[in-house]
C-alpha cells in the first residue's frame, strides 16, 4: 500500500471537520483573512462595522506579544463606531463556550522574514485559534513541531499578526497526533497525546480530531482549560488527566454533596490542576469559597507562588489566624492556607464565634498532598464545623492499608478520608506519555557485577541497624569522596542539581563538615547547601522511611535544641558568604526567607540566563525538599536513608520532571539496599509488571542498545569520511538520525558510574569524528543564504543540547592556549591536534573554529607570557569583528549604524529582524522582486555575525 500523502492527509481531515460542523472557506492571504474577520466579528456581535470601525478593532487586536494576544482575546472591546454610540465586541464567548463561529481554512499563505505556507487553520469567529501541521506517515512528529516553531520565527509576527492569537497547535503525522499551548519556549517534551477517561492515548488523527476538535470541546480547551501564566508569560494547557480530573469535581460538585480525590503520580502538574478546578468552582453560584489547604508550612510558600503565578490577586496569602478568619468571613474567593491554621480557627471560641455565619454555607475544601496523615483529627474537625462543605484531596501516592501510620487519631486510608478516587493517572501512565522520567537506580556498595565496576564500595548495605555502623567515620567519608568523584558525570558537569537526603541532622552535620574539610583541602569545588529543623527532635525514624514531615518553622512552645541551631546558623553564614546573602535562625520569617531562597535558587536554573555562579550543586536534607518540592533542575538523588513506600516515591520523584533531551532520566545513587523497598512502593501505587517500566535497564543493556545503533550507523557511513559522500539529502537526514540516536544513547550512559569507551565498539575519537560531520550538516542547514526549495533537512531537530558542554568555551581554549606555550615541542603537537579536534567538535566553538586557528597561527607565537592571551585574544577578535563589519556593511551596502541597530535588536531580543526593518537599512532600496532574497541573506549574515563574534566570549 502506498504511504499516505500530506495532501491526502489534509484533504480528509478537512472533510472530517466540515462534518462535525466547520465551515469550509477559502482564505489564502491576509487579505482574505482580515476581510473574513471583519464579517465573523459582525455576525458574532450582531453589528456592522465601518471600514474605520474595523481599522480601530484591528489596531486594538494589533499589539503586545502571543501572552497579550491570549488577554486581548478574553477581554472584551469597548468600540465607540462613527454614529457616537458606543458597542462591546467579544472576541470569544466563555461562558457559553458553543455559542462561536467555526471555520476551516488551508494552505494560507504569509510573508513575513520567509513566505510560509500554512497547513490547516481553525477560525472561531474570525480568528485563527488553532492551527494544524501535518507531516506524511513514516515522518517524525518532532519535525512538524520544529516547522511551527520556524513559522512562529518567520511569519506569525507580519502584517497585523493575527496567526500571534493561535492558542493550540495541533501536529500530526497521521499515526500519532499532539497538541501544545502557543508558547515559544516550549520543547517537544512539552507537547502532549489526548486521551480517553481512562488514559488510553488517542494517536490517530481521526480519531483525535472526532475526540479533541470538535467544535464545542476545541473551544472549551482554549475558554476554560487554558492558563494564562503569568511568572514565565505563556499560556498553558491543560492535559487529559488533568482535564478529567477537574469535570470530576465540577460535576460532583454540581450534582451531589460527596467527597472525592484525584490520583495524579508526582511530578503531573497537580498544582495546575488544582488551580483550575479552584477557580471554575468558584464560578458556580452554589459555591460560597474554595479553600485550598496544605499540611505544612513549606508547602504554604511554593503553592501559593504557583497560585499567583497563574492568576495575581486571586490568593489572597493567609500570614497568621487572624487574616485566615478575616478571609473566611470576608468575599476572598479563593484562600490558601495551611492545615495547622484552619484548625486553629476552628478550635478557638474567639474565632469560631466569626465563623458561625460559614456553618451552612457551600464551603469547598481542596487538599494538596492529601496522602500526609497528621491531619486526621483536625480533618473530623472541619467535617463537624462545616455542615454543607466537601473535600477533595490531590495525591501522587494515596494511603492504602499497608503504607498506613498510626497517630493520635488512628490509621486512616485516603479512600476513608474523602471517600471514592474521582480520576487516576499513575507513574506508568505518565512515564508511558513521557510527562515524567523513569528512574536509573545504582545501588552503591557491595554489589559488584564486573570487576572493573565503579559502583562497587567498601561500606555495608545489607544490615545497617546500628547507630555505630550507620555513622562511623570511615563509611561517611567513603561516601563522601564517591559524590565528589561522581557528581559532575550524573549531573551532566553540574548542569543539575543533587539532592543528598540522610538519616538525621546529627549525621547530615558530619557529611556537611567532610565536605567542607575537602573543599577547604581544595579536592573540590562543589556547591552545597543545608536546611534542616532545629527542634528538640527534629529527625524521622530512619527505619519508618515514611518521611514524616517537619515544619520550616519551630513553633514557640517547641524546644530548640542548642547545638543544631548554632551548626545550622554557621551552615547559613556559609550560604549567605557564598551567595551574598543575610539569612539566619534568629527568627521564623528569617529563616523561612532562607528556605524560600534554597528553592528559588534551585528552580531558577530553568530560566534562560541563570547565572552559573548562583547555582546550587547538592542541596543536603534530612526531610525537606523531599516532598512537594518541583524543580526541573535537579536530576539526582543521593540516598543514605531508609525509604519505603509514598515516602520513597515521593523522594525520587524529586529527580523525574521532564525539561529537556539531556535530561533523559532521574538519577538515584543509593548507598542503602533499597531495593525491595523500591519494588514494594512501586507494586503498592502501581503493580508489580510497572518496575520494569518506571526503573531503567542496568548498565550492560544500554551498553548493548548502543552498539546495535552504531553498526546500523556503519549501514549509512562505513567511515567518517563517507559522510560527505552522500548522494542526497535523503541519505544526509537517515545518519542525522542514527547518529543522533547514538547521541540519545551516549548521554544516557555517561551517567551511569561504570561507563567508558572501552565498553563500546567505537572508540571515542571516531565518536568525535562522526559528530563533526554531524554539525557539518547542521551548520550546512543553519547557514544556506539562497536555496530554490525547502530542505527536508530544516525542520529536523538535531538535539545539540546533547553535544553542548559549558566547560568547554572559549575560555577554556584560552587555557589550553596559554599550557600550549609552555609545552614542548612534542607535546605542543599533541595539544594543538586536541584543540583542533576541539574546535570541530565542539558546538560552542564551531562558528569562531577559523578565527581561532588564525590566532594560533599568526598571532600567538608573537606573545611572550601566556598571562597576556586573554587580553591579546579579546584585542584580535575586536579588530576582527570591526573588519568583519565593514565588510558586511560594504558587501550588502548597508547602513553601518542601522546594522548595529539590528545586531543589538536580536542579541537582546533573540527575535529574528524583520524582513521590512532589514530593507530599511539598505541604501539602496532593491525591486519589490528582490527584496525576499537580499533581506534573507543579510538575516543569516547577521546571525552567523553574532555566533561568531559575539555569543560565548569570556569576559576578561
Amino acid at each position: 500500500m502506498a504511504i499516505q500523502s500530506e495532501k491526502v492527509l489534509e484533504d480528509n481531515l478537512i472533510d472530517q471537520l466540515i462534518g462535525l460542523g466547520y465551515s469550509r472557506i477559502v482564505i489564502r492571504d491576509e487579505a482574505a483573512l482580515l476581510a473574513n474577520l471583519k464579517k465573523q466579528l459582525e455576525i458574532h456581535n450582531n453589528v456592522t462595522l465601518t471600514e474605520k470601525e474595523f481599522a480601530q478593532v484591528l489596531n486594538h487586536l494589533n499589539k503586545g506579544s502571543v501572552f497579550d494576544r491570549s488577554k486581548t482575546l478574553r477581554d472584551k472591546m469597548q468600540l465607540t463606531k462613527e454614529d457616537g454610540t458606543s458597542v462591546y465586541l467579544e472576541f470569544i464567548n466563555q461562558q457559553e463556550w458553543c455559542r462561536n463561529q467555526y471555520q476551516v481554512t488551508n494552505q494560507i499563505t504569509i510573508s513575513g522574514v520567509y513566505q510560509n505556507r500554512y497547513d490547516v487553520t481553525i477560525l472561531i469567529n474570525g480568528l485563527p485559534l488553532a492551527q494544524i501541521e501535518l507531516k506524511r506517515r513514516g515522518l517524525e512528529l518532532k519535525e512538524a513541531f520544529n516547522q511551527t516553531n520556524r513559522y512562529q520565527r518567520h511569519s506569525y509576527s507580519a502584517g497585523f499578526a493575527l496567526f500571534q492569537y493561535i492558542q493550540i497547535f495541533v501536529i500530526s503525522n497521521g499515526v500519532n497526533t499532539k497538541y501544545y499551548a502557543n508558547n515559544k519556549k516550549q520543547t517537544f517534551k512539552q507537547t502532549y497525546f489526548w486521551a480517553d477517561k481512562d488514559n488510553k492515548t488517542i494517536r490517530q488523527l481521526d480519531a483525535f480530531t472526532a475526540a479533541f476538535l470538535e467544535k464545542c470541546h476545541l473551544s472549551k480547551m482554549i475558554t476554560k482549560y487554558t492558563v494564562l501564566q503569568e511568572t514565565y508569560k505563556i499560556p498553558m494547557i491543560m492535559r487529559p488527566y488533568q482535564y478529567y480530573a477537574t469535570e470530576a469535581i465540577i460535576d460532583r460538585v454540581k450534582n451531589s454533596t460527596r467527597n472525592g480525590y484525584i490520583w495524579h503520580t508526582t511530578g503531573s502538574g497537580k498544582t495546575l490542576t488544582s488551580f483550575k478546578t479552584s477557580q471554575l468552582l468558584t464560578e458556580l453560584p452554589q459555591v460560597h469559597k474554595v479553600v485550598f489547604v496544605v499540611d505544612r508550612k513549606d508547602l504554604d510558600y511554593q503553592t501559593q507562588r504557583e497560585f499567583d503565578s497563574f492568576s495575581p490577586g486571586s490568593v489572597d496569602t493567609t500570614k497568621n489566624t487572624h487574616s485566615l478568619v478575616k478571609q473566611l468571613a470576608d468575599n476572598t474567593k479563593i484562600i490558601v492556607t495551611t492545615i495547622q491554621k484552619l484548625n486553629t480557627a476552628i478550635s478557638k471560641p474567639a474565632h469560631q464565634a466569626k465563623l458561625d455565619h460559614l456553618k451552612d454555607k457551600r464551603v469547598v475544601f481542596i487538599f494538596d498532598e492529601c496522602h500526609r496523615s497528621q491531619f486526621g483529627e483536625t480533618h473530623k474537625k472541619i467535617k463537624k464545623f462545616f455542615n454543607n462543605s466537601q473535600m477533595f484531596g490531590f495525591t501522587g501516592t494515596p494511603i492504602f492499608a499497608d503504607n498506613a501510620i498510626r497517630n493520635e487519631s488512628g490509621k486512616h486510608t485516603t479512600a476513608e478520608l474523602f471517600e471514592e478516587c474521582l480520576h487516576k493517572y499513575v507513574i506508568t501512565d505518565a512515564i508511558r506519555d513521557e510527562n515524567v522520567l523513569k528512574f536509573s537506580i545504582e545501588y552503591i556498595g557491595r554489589y559488584r557485577q564486573r570487576d572493573d565496576s565503579r559502583t562497587e564500595l567498601d561500606i555495608d548495605v545489607e544490615a545497617i541497624d546500628t547507630k555505630e555502623l550507620v555513622e562511623s567515620e570511615d563509611r561517611l567519608d567513603k561516601i563522601t569522596d564517591y559524590i565528589i568523584a561522581n557528581h559532575s558525570r550524573k549531573t551532566h558537569k553540574k548542569a543539575y542539581t543533587g539532592i543528598f537526603c540522610v538519616s538525621s541532622v546529627d549525621t547530615l552535620i558530619r557529611y556537611y563538615d567532610m565536605f567542607k574539610r575537602k573543599k577547604d583541602a581544595g579536592k573540590h569545588d562543589l556547591r552545597i547547601a543545608t536546611i534542616f529543623s532545629y527542634g528538640a527532635n527534629p529527625d524521622d525514624k530512619d527505619a519508618n522511611g515514611m518521611i514524616e514531615d517537619v515544619d520550616i518553622e519551630v513553633d514557640e512552645d517547641d524546644k530548640i535544641d542548642p547545638h543544631h541551631r548554632e551548626k545550622l546558623d554557621k551552615y547559613i553564614e556559609d550560604y549567605n558568604a557564598l551567595y551574598n546573602t543575610k539569612y539566619s535562625t534568629k527568627d521564623s520569617e528569617s529563616f523561612y526567607n532562607y528556605y524560600k531562597d534554597i528553592a528559588k535558587r534551585i528552580k531558577e536554573r530553568e530560566k534562560e540566563g541563570a547565572l552559573d555562579k548562583d547555582r546550587v550543586d547538592i542541596l543536603l536534607v534530612v526531610n525537606m525538599f523531599l516532598t512537594g518540592f518541583d524543580a526541573k533542575m535537579v536530576n539526582t538523588l543521593y540516598a543514605d536513608k531508609n525509604l519505603k513506600y509514598h515516602g520513597l516515591i515521593q523522594a525520587f520523584s524529586r529527580t523525574n520532571r521532564i525539561i529537556t533531551e539531556q535530561k533523559s532520566q532521574g538519577n538515584i545513587v543509593s548507598f542503602r539496599n533499597l531495593k525491595k523497598a523500591t519494588d514494594d512502593a512501586i507494586t503498592l501505587f502501581s503493580n508489580k509488571e510497572a518496575i520494569d517500566v518506571i526503573i531503567m535497564k542496568p548498565y550492560e543493556d544500554y551498553v548493548a542498545k548502543f552498539n546495535e545503533a552504531y553498526q546500523k550507523l556503519l549501514a549509512i557511513a562505513p567511515t567518517v569520511d563517507s559522510v560527505d559522500d552522500l548522494p542526497s539529502e535523503e541519505e544526509e537526514l537517515e545518519f542525522v538520525k542514527a547518529f543522533r540516536e547514538l547521541m540519545r544513547l551516549k548521554n544516557v550512559l555517561v551517567s551511569f558510574s561504570d561507563f567508558t569507551f572501552e565498553h563500546l565498539t567505537i572508540n571515542e575519537q571516531v565518536f568525535e569524528d562522526y559528530k563533526s560531520k554531524y554539525l557539518d550538516l547542521h551548520d550546512k542547514v543553519r547557514t544556506s543564504t539562497e536555496k530554490e526549495k525547502e530542505s527536508i533537512l530544516d525542520d529536523v531537530d538535531f538535539e545539540l543540547e546533547l553535544i553542548q558542554r559549558d566547560e568547554i568555551n572559549v575560555a577554556y581554549i584560552l587555557r589550553l592556549l596559554a599550557a600550549l606555550k609552555d609545552a614542548k615541542p612534542a607535546e605542543a603537537a599533541k595539544q594543538r591536534k586536541e584543540i583542533a579536534n576541539l574546535l570541530a567538535s565542539e558546538v560552542q566553538l564551531r562558528s569562531k573554529r577559523e578565527l581561532i586557528e588564525k590566532f594560533i597561527s599568526q598571532n600567538l607565537p608573537q606573545i611572550a607570557n601566556p598571562d597576556d592571551i586573554p587580553q591579546e585574544f579579546d584585542a584580535y577578535m575586536e579588530a576582527e569583528k570591526q573588519k568583519a563589519l565593514d565588510e558586511f556593511v560594504q558587501e550588502e551596502r548597508v547602513d553601518r549604524e542601522g546594522i548595529k541597530r539590528l545586531v543589538d535588536d536580536y542579541i537582546y531580543t533573540q527575535r529574528t529582524p524583520l524582513r521590512d526593518d532589514v530593507i530599511a537599512v539598505l541604501e539602496v532600496k532593491p525591486k519589490l522582486l528582490e527584496r525576499k532574497t537580499i533581506a534573507e541573506r543579510i538575516i543569516k549574515k547577521i546571525r552567523n555575525f553574532v555566533e561568531t563574534f559575539l555569543d560565548g566570549m569570556p569576559e576578561v
